[in-house]
């Protein structure tokens, strides 16, 4: 389950050239590790060999307009548990507690809710611990699951996925009205400078670094779930 959980983590970066050169490695590693289900795993397949053949500038603009212009479909998960409140900042702040307490430490300038990166940490435990992880946040997956639904995107795969992984039925959400971030995303002050975008241009490469510095443990609460159902 952990090959696969960085798969899909790897399929939700942006698609810039280093990643695409992993694309058949990455097909490889879901069919070795028989965790995702053979029909979804053919829809991952496709995604991949579609984002093998389009020309990069396209793929690479694509994937800026489907996660960095619409709130819907942000994979900053607490944008979609607190938004621009206040509590955002403190949530951070537990979340990478949370994989401190695992032996986990993120590199410099990324954000702990950027969804890539929580799949990394929960790649690292073990597949009980993990599928109970992913099910804290299944309603959180679910709404970015039928807002690429409803955008016809083939990333919606990835998203089905790991709505399976966490053994629910992939079960889109009828999204909300969307806003555009680039018109309403105002930094909150709570953030004392750390950009709450992630990304900071548009198009800009942003390689995901877990780093580990002792041997990971089944361990933590769930911050992520907090008081989004």
């Amino acid at each position: 389950m952990g090959n696969s959980l960085r798969v899909l983590a790897a399929l939700l970066a942006y698609p810039d050239a280093r990643l695409r050169e992993h694309f058949a490695e990455m097909r490889a590693l879901l069919a070795a590790d028989d965790a995702v289900p053979r029909s979804r795993c053919e829809e991952l397949d496709a995604l991949t060999v579609a984002l093998e053949r389009a020309d990069p500038m396209e793929t690479e603009a694509a994937y800026v307009e489907i996660f960095d212009r619409g709130r819907a479909t942000s994979l900053h998960l607490f944008e979609h548990v607190h938004g621009d409140s206040r509590e955002r900042g403190p949530a951070m702040i537990d979340l990478c507690r949370t994989y401190e307490a695992a032996g986990l430490f993120l590199a410099p300038a990324e954000l702990p809710d950027y969804l890539p990166v929580v799949l990394e940490f929960v790649s690292t435990q073990p597949p009980r611990e993990a599928r109970a992880f992913l099910a804290e946040i299944v309603h959180i997956l679910n709404a970015i699951f039928g807002a690429l639904c409803t955008r016809e995107s083939a990333y919606a795969s990835v998203l089905g996925a790991l709505i399976e992984l966490a053994g629910e039925k992939a079960q889109p959400i009828e999204p909300a009205a969307d806003e555009a971030l680039d018109e309403s995303w105002v930094e909150p002050s709570v953030f004392a400078g750390c950009s709450a975008k992630g990304q900071a241009k548009p198009g800009q490469a942003q390689p995901i670094h877990v780093v580990r510095s002792v041997p990971a443990t089944g361990s933590g609460a769930n911050v992520l779930s907090g008081a989004a159902r």
